[in-house]
């Protein structure tokens, strides 16, 4: 049998020769036909107009932030809620004390007008 290492490299192995297979494999077999309209940038089908470096508002990525930081959270709080009764008092502080925190990054957010859509 293979000691620990060698079971980790085996798999290491197999892993680069499969995605490496792959990409080799789509490399040699692919329809190569080269034409204009292939060749052109894509922006969803439409050919831009005026000037194409637009600054967006930072509020969109703040509510990305917020969003991905409670998503978080769901995903934490959710194991936790399924094992609720055999974790015992310890876990149940250690699961206020990260709402507590959620809670206060929340109140920040909103004192600081990140959730006011302007």
């Amino acid at each position: 049998m293979l000691s620990d290492w060698g079971a980790v490299f085996l798999f290491l192995a197999i892993g680069v020769v499969f995605g490496a297979g792959g990409i080799v494999t789509s490399f040699l077999f692919h329809p190569y036909r080269r034409t204009e309209t292939k060749q052109e940038v894509y922006e969803c089908g439409v050919d831009t107009v005026g000037p194409t470096w637009v600054q967006f508002k930072t509020g969109y990525f703040l509510y990305a932030l917020l969003f991905v930081i409670f998503d978080v959270e769901t995903i934490y709080l959710y194991p936790w809620a399924v094992k609720f009764q055999s974790l015992g008092l310890f876990a149940f502080i250690e699961m206020i004390i990260f709402i507590f925190i959620l809670i206060v990054g929340l109140w920040y957010a909103w004192k600081e007008g990140a959730l006011e859509w302007k």
